[in-house]
């Protein structure tokens, strides 16, 4: 009975760990997929000539969840309510927000991408989405740093802590 206490107790820290490791790791692949999103956005709207709703439902096929719900959202609610693209937009970030791994940096710089999205002519929509893109790689940048010098600790202070909690409890 001991011996299972003490798998259980190490086998739960080191899930822990992994977890926390996968949110940093999660973190930049979404990030990296939100730069290319709002490439083909740009691609869309500015070469293609697709309308704004339309083109948001063909990045949601493309991509994988939840990024994909953000932007089905955005389409959605463009089609089926008077709002603008602003209050759309922040509308499908709040309903996905929870389920992404992106923190409080990537919200803002989405808010305002939000903010300019829909508003202006085709030159003015490229400049925009280009600042947001070029604010996401700085962001991509950090969370790959972060994913290299903390996923392994991550994962090693959480088998050590469950290995402290077997010694002291047993």
């Amino acid at each position: 009975m001991k011996w299972l206490g003490i798998l259980l107790i190490l086998t739960a820290s080191f899930w822990i760990g992994m977890e926390q490791s996968r949110k940093l790791s999660d973190r930049t692949k979404q990030i990296r997929l939100l730069r290319t999103a709002l490439q083909s956005l740009e691609a869309e709207i500015v070469h293609g000539f697709t309308p704004l709703h339309e083109s948001a439902r063909k990045l949601s096929e493309r991509l994988p969840q939840p990024l994909s719900e953000l932007f089905a959202s955005f389409s959605e609610l463009l089609m089926s309510t008077e709002w603008d693209a602003k209050e759309a937009w922040k509308a499908s970030l709040n309903q996905v927000w929870p389920r992404t791994a992106l923190t409080q940096n990537e919200w803002n710089i989405l808010i305002d991408f939000g903010e300019t999205v829909g508003k202006y002519d085709r030159l003015t929509e490229q400049k925009q989405i280009a600042i947001a893109m070029s604010h996401l790689e700085h962001q991509e940048e950090e969370a790959r740093e972060k994913q290299r010098r903390y996923g392994h600790m991550i994962r090693s202070l959480s088998w050590l802590g469950g290995l402290l909690i077997v010694l002291l409890l047993f």
